[in-house]
């Protein structure tokens, strides 16, 4: 498999290589990612963290769950952040070879990964033999239905950005039934799934309608009512939980 960063998969459609650093700060907010990964999460589990990143998200579930947490990245620089932050962190792809040196594991999590492949099927089925009898997966990723996406389609445009749902890195494009069919198709039964309400995506901080709402006390209930309400229009990303069939 290519050694280069994925980030080299933006060239063409950004201006520059987006900062490899640009995806940290998560939270433990439990309508956000990785707060609901973790809420997602049985606690005291040996846990694969694939694409780790920086660490954000690992350090969450290693402090709010009691993960055993091993994590796998190929980018060198968010490896390096994500070691600084107490994670085993292995520099590499998630492929065939890998797999035979990392064992078995009880949880196995791709926070916002599968976007970024060219065959996450193929990955969601090596993924079965690393896991334990009982053993689940959790994954996130964007969701294409997003209320500004359709806005931006209903003018003609389809532009990349340099992270959000539009990240030029990205591969593959989910609604909730399409991440469900992948799921299925791939061995998996899927028992759950969730919307987060994205409150950090620029839209939401540039978008002229929301900058009518300024303060925080009537914006933020308003988009996680939305959120609530319709899930497949005000929803970030699908989050899942699925065991094996």
């Amino acid at each position: 498999m290519n050694s280069a960063s994925p980030d080299q998969h933006a060239i063409g459609f950004l201006d520059v290589v987006p900062e490899p650093l640009r995806y940290d700060g998560h939270t433990s907010d439990p309508l956000e990612a990785a707060g609901m990964i973790a809420g997602l999460m049985p606690a005291n589990k040996r846990v694969l963290d694939v694409g780790c990143g920086t660490g954000s998200v690992s350090r969450l579930l290693v402090d709010l769950r009691g993960a055993k947490l091993v994590g796998i990245e190929p980018d060198l620089p968010r490896v390096t952040m994500a070691r600084s932050r107490g994670i085993d962190a292995r520099h590499g792809f998630f492929d065939e070879t890998s797999a035979q040196n990392l064992g078995k594991f009880d949880v196995v999590v791709f926070a916002d990964v599968l976007e970024h492949l060219p065959d996450p099927a193929a990955v969601l089925q090596l993924t079965r033999r690393l896991l334990e009898k009982d053993g689940v997966v959790i994954a996130s990723v964007p969701n294409i239905a997003h209320w500004s996406v359709r806005l931006e389609l209903l003018f003609g445009r389809f532009d990349y950005q340099s992270c959000g749902i539009m990240d030029a890195t990205h591969l593959r494009w989910f609604t909730e039934r399409t991440f469900r069919a992948l799921f299925e198709a791939s061995g998996y039964r899927v028992d759950t799934i969730q919307q987060t309400v994205g409150l950090g995506a620029v839209v939401y901080h540039e978008q002229f309608f929301w900058r009518c709402f300024r303060p925080r006390r009537y914006r933020i209930p308003l988009i996680r009512w939305l959120t609530k309400t319709f899930p497949q229009l005000f929803g970030y990303q699908h989050v899942i939980r699925a065991v094996l069939k």
